[in-house]
Order: C-alpha cells, then sequence, then structure tokens
C-alpha cells in the first residue's frame, strides 16, 4: 500500500489562490479506533478554507493542516471499533479538516451512507452546507412549524439548504435577501422562498415588515454580522431570534440601537460547527440522516451543484468562490 498521497498544500503555509499546489508526498493517513480511511471521490468547498488558505481562520486543534471538511468517497480501511460501517461502503462526511486529499481519515460517527440517488459531487455538497443550515434553524433558531423565517445570503450554499428545509417543513412564509436581483429570483422561483429582497436597492427590513403586517420574522439566520445587526433587530418579531453564524462584514456596530431586545424580547445567538466536539456534530449527524437523507432520495430536497472541478483545477475553484457569483456548491473531484 502507498504510503503517500496527493493533497492540496499552501506554498509558505497561507496566501492567494495562487499559493495553492498539489503536492504529491503527503504521508497516508491510517485509521485507528472508530475511524475509517476514505478514499475520496469529490470534495466541497466552503468560505472557510478561503479564511484558512489565508491564515484568518482559527482552525480546530485536532485538524490536520489540509483544507476542506466534506467529502463523497469509498471506504478503503477501518480501525478496530468501526461504527456501523466496513469497507467497500460509499460514504460522504465531516471531518475536521483533511479533505483536500485523495484519502482522508474520519470517525465513523462522522460518516452516513451515500444513497443511490445521489451523485459523488451531490453527496460531497451535503455535509458542512446541511449540517450547518440544520443547527441554524432547529437547535439554534429552535424552529417549529409555522414560523417564520429569514435567510441572509440567500444564494450562498447554507441558506439554499436552509430555504428547502423551510419550505418542506411547512413554514408560515420563508424570506431571502441577496445583494443580485439574479439571486433574489433564484431564490424565490427556484428555492421556492415566499419573498426575496435585494439589500442593495432596498431597506430589506422594511419590506419584511410589510410582507409580514408589521409582524415581522420569527428566526432570522445571518452570515454578515456588522451592517446587517440593526436590520435584524428591525425585522425581528416578538420573541424573534437571531441566529449569528459569520460576520463578513465585520464584528463592530456603532450607534446600536438596543432597544429590541427589552421591547420584542429578542434573542440574538452565535453559533459555530467545526469547533464543536464530535458527539455535538454526531448529534448533528443524525438529525441529517434522518430528516434530509429521505427528502434527497425522493427529490423533495435538492443539492445545488454551481461547478465542477478537477483536482488539478482547485486554483480556479477557490477564485470562483471569491467572485461571489455562485447559487450554490464548488465541487471538486479527484480521478
Amino acid at each position: 500500500m502507498t504510503a503517500t498521497m496527493r493533497a492540496v498544500d499552501i506554498k509558505g503555509g497561507s496566501g492567494p489562490a495562487d499559493a495553492l499546489f498539489i503536492a504529491t508526498d503527503i504521508p497516508k493517513p491510517s485509521p485507528t479506533g472508530a475511524q475509517a480511511l476514505v478514499k475520496v471521490k469529490a470534495f466541497g468547498l466552503n468560505r472557510m478554507d478561503l479564511m484558512q488558505r489565508e491564515g484568518k481562520y482559527p482552525v480546530p486543534k485536532q485538524a490536520p493542516k489540509i483544507l476542506g471538511v466534506e467529502f463523497s468517497g469509498v471506504i478503503e480501511s477501518v480501525g478496530d471499533k468501526p461504527e456501523g460501517f466496513k469497507v467497500g461502503d460509499e460514504v460522504f462526511g465531516l471531518a475536521y479538516g483533511g479533505a483536500y486529499a485523495e484519502y482522508i481519515n474520519v470517525s465513523t460517527r462522522m460518516l452516513v451512507h451515500k444513497p443511490k440517488e445521489l451523485s459523488w459531487e451531490e453527496a460531497a455538497g451535503v455535509p458542512e452546507t446541511w449540517i450547518t443550515a440544520l443547527q441554524a434553524m432547529y437547535l439554534v433558531g429552535e424552529y417549529q412549524p409555522g414560523k417564520s423565517i429569514l435567510w441572509h445570503a440567500g444564494a450562498s450554499s447554507v441558506s439554499i439548504a436552509g430555504i428547502q428545509l423551510a419550505r418542506v417543513d411547512n413554514a408560515s412564509a420563508v424570506f431571502a435577501t441577496a445583494r443580485q436581483d439574479e439571486k433574489c429570483d433564484f431564490c424565490v422561483k427556484e428555492l421556492g422562498a415566499t419573498a426575496a429582497f435585494n439589500t442593495s436597492k432596498s431597506d430589506w427590513a422594511d419590506e419584511v415588515l410589510k410582507a409580514t403586517d408589521g409582524k415581522g420574522v420569527d428566526i432570522i439566520v445571518d452570515f454578515v454580522g456588522a451592517d446587517y445587526l440593526q436590520s435584524n433587530l428591525k425585522a425581528a418579531a416578538q420573541d424573534g431570534k437571531i441566529v449569528c453564524l459569520a460576520a463578513m462584514s465585520g464584528t463592530k456596530v456603532k450607534d446600536l440601537d438596543i432597544s429590541a431586545f427589552v421591547q420584542k424580547r429578542v434573542r440574538v445567538e452565535g453559533s459555530t460547527l467545526r469547533s464543536r466536539d464530535e458527539k455535538y456534530q454526531g448529534k448533528l449527524r443524525d438529525q441529517l440522516v434522518e430528516h434530509a437523507l429521505p427528502k434527497f432520495q425522493d427529490k423533495s430536497l435538492k443539492i445545488f451543484v454551481e461547478k465542477v472541478f478537477k483536482f488539478e483545477e482547485i486554483v480556479e475553484a477557490h477564485k470562483l468562490m471569491e467572485s461571489n457569483k455562485t447559487k450554490g456548491k464548488i465541487i471538486v473531484t479527484i480521478d
């Protein structure tokens, strides 16, 4: 068995997309305990990958230096305590890192058996994206059927998942925001959102209030941060919840009016996924299997893939993600 593998590395340890290259002498990992060694067929790109590449992401201590947290592939070997998986199983899964490689060592607690209805490319775009959406909506946002929800960055992969989850789980209304008319149209026509608002053209909070007869929205899932917090408070309903997953516009807010905290009893809560322990992530894996997997199989939930790149095109894949022009997952395949 070959002792080395190919994996994406970064010249100088961090840098721009052009610093990425494929190293050919990376040690091939070996599974122990409840781990499995998976021969990677495809992996998905995420915004955190760009930040990690630039040296701006707090990588968990248990993560390898190789980028990538979601993948699909075939189990090549297992440790001495695999949980429900065996050699030859077709799987997809979530990892703390290491997916940008020919092989990845991962806990079997974070693997899912790949159904035949999903391609390798589709399966690789599920774990990080859909688990994050499930976490934000159900665990943190405490969603129940009949509530209303708004997803910012509506054409981002997590919001694409979240809009669909809310629609199939009987939300009273599903709203989205984006900065382009094309993306707003996509949220409504392709994903089934009730309405989507272009934040570069109008006061989206006023639009939400108008669409809800002044009530506001029960749950808001936000990736933007500082620039949207005041409007989030304005658009939130009584006892509304604002779930903060990122701060793309920064973390400092000037002249913030916090009256909504008292008058509306609004709760703002931040959350992460990658830094969570395996037990927490495993519960979300189970929720994905129980709640979303059957709907992938019957096609009531759809995985949107924007573009598929070859392993050798990793630089181009990162540059496309940096362009902010995508509506769905960017996937890389390994021959």
